[in-house]
């Protein structure tokens, strides 16, 4: 599933060739591409059409376009196939093609694309965001409003509005492992299974690892860690394991060639040589290095 840096990616497409548009028409031609708008496929359309995009949005996973007057915003979640594509709107229709947005300058259309349809997209409403204004990368904030969706999920790591110190203090309450909790996007958002690892390697600590016992210092190292490797990330276009994951020009990431840990089983560290171990974790794998992330004692799975 895409995280953080491919949806910041793809946000920062859109933000260059839709954000100023006005939407002329909408097709639906997959009803469950629009699943979760409460008066299906018209209702999106007509909650689209005559509509001028604002500027594209992010927090963690989610991006959305504002629609301007305050008239809601266009949300997406990528889920774990879905394209958001710009292209000449006489181009060849995608095979996998859900939605299609033209608008009134006969520019580049905007497509969602969604070969497994677990994502989706919906009109909806803006609330006030219930977590401090910021200015970082994608931050939505900036206008006081997340989508309605959105509201009860945390800030990511390079919002301005991400606290360290209640991140620390919600930790120590949790009582589980370290992965786990990056994974909780209601305590921190944008992390998945891939940066997750590559976090955890970067900061030396196991996955494992009670989140009750950890320092303030671990705690910083693991955020400060997985700035960098989010950052890292988004220099290259983030990663991409096959053709699924693409930019809005339909270009993949490169950072799949960085990954010091994640998919790496039985290869060498490229820190200790200690070759690298995959476990089962919550369905998936995780991977860390032996010598470097030592198992602990008593590990909170």
């Amino acid at each position: 599933m895409p995280e953080l840096p491919e949806v910041e990616v793809v946000r920062r497409g859109l933000d260059r060739w839709v954000s100023g548009r006005t939407v002329t028409a909408v097709e639906v031609l997959h009803p469950r591409a629009v699943r979760r708008q409460p008066g299906g496929a018209d209702d999106f359309a007509g909650r689209l059409a005559g509509r001028t995009i604002a500027a594209a949005r992010r927090r963690g996973k989610y991006l959305w376009l504002p629609l301007a007057g305050g008239e809601g915003a266009l949300l997406a979640h990528l889920g774990m196939s879905g394209q958001l594509l710009v292209g000449e709107p006489d181009r060849a229709p995608e095979r996998h093609l859900r939605v299609r947005v033209t608008f009134a300058d006969d520019g580049h259309d905007l497509r969602f694309v969604d070969q497994r349809t677990f994502g989706h997209v919906m009109v909806t409403e803006l609330v006030p965001d219930a977590f401090a204004a910021g200015d970082g990368p994608g931050a939505p904030e900036i206008d006081g409003t997340v989508p309605e969706p959105v509201a009860h999920i945390a800030p990511d790591p390079l919002e301005e509005a991400f606290d360290e110190e209640a991140f620390y203090r919600a930790l120590r309450r949790k009582r589980t492992g370290i992965k786990r909790a990056l994974l909780d996007q209601s305590l921190i958002s944008g992390v998945g299974n891939i940066y997750a690892d590559e976090a955890l390697w970067r900061a030396r600590l196991h996955w494992a690892r009670a989140t009750e016992n950890l320092t303030r210092a671990e705690v910083t190292r693991v955020l400060q860690a997985t700035r960098e490797v989010m950052s890292a990330a988004l220099a290259v276009g983030g990663t991409s394991f096959d053709s699924l994951y693409v930019n809005v020009n339909g270009e993949s990431g490169y950072f799949e060639r960085s990954l010091e840990a994640y998919g790496r089983r039985d290869e060498p560290c490229r820190r200790c040589g200690t070759p690298i171990r995959r476990d089962v974790f919550m369905n998936r794998s995780s991977y860390s290095c032996p010598g470097c992330q030592p198992r602990p004692r008593r590990p909170r799975l």
